[in-house]
């Protein structure tokens, strides 16, 4: 079975979105988004908070925590667990007869946000 999942663009206009952190990274995420973080414990279809929120963005207003925003969540659902593309790294020291070749796949969760909950 193939998984595509797509990215919509939004058009410019009023809709809420957030700025979260998570896996030591910041993601900027609206209601029915997909992102791809770093990996995330529990099964596809489990219920996930992202709490680390750091910019909020609701219409016209705009929140910036220090660091974070107290009460302010976003809401999300897990949809697969897989690992990223190889990564293939090779070392060579030419005339010592040195030759080391390996790879990496990153683990990595598809999340859907379902929600952007407003903190207090």
């Amino acid at each position: 079975m193939c998984h595509h999942l797509f990215l919509r663009r939004r058009a410019r206009g009023s809709f809420m979105y957030a700025i979260v952190k998570t896996g030591g990274k910041q993601f900027k995420a609206a209601k029915n988004d997909i992102l791809i973080v770093e990996k995330l414990e529990g099964e596809p279809g489990t219920a996930i908070e992202l709490s680390e929120v750091l910019l909020l963005v609701d219409g016209e207003n705009t929140t910036i925590g220090s660091p974070f925003i107290k009460g302010a969540m976003v809401h999300g659902e897990i949809i697969r667990q897989t690992k990223s593309k190889k990564i293939n790294a090779f070392n060579y020291k030419p005339k010592k007869n040195e030759r080391k070749r390996w790879g990496h796949r990153q683990p990595e969760t598809h999340v859907r946000i379902t929600e952007v909950q407003v903190g207090k």
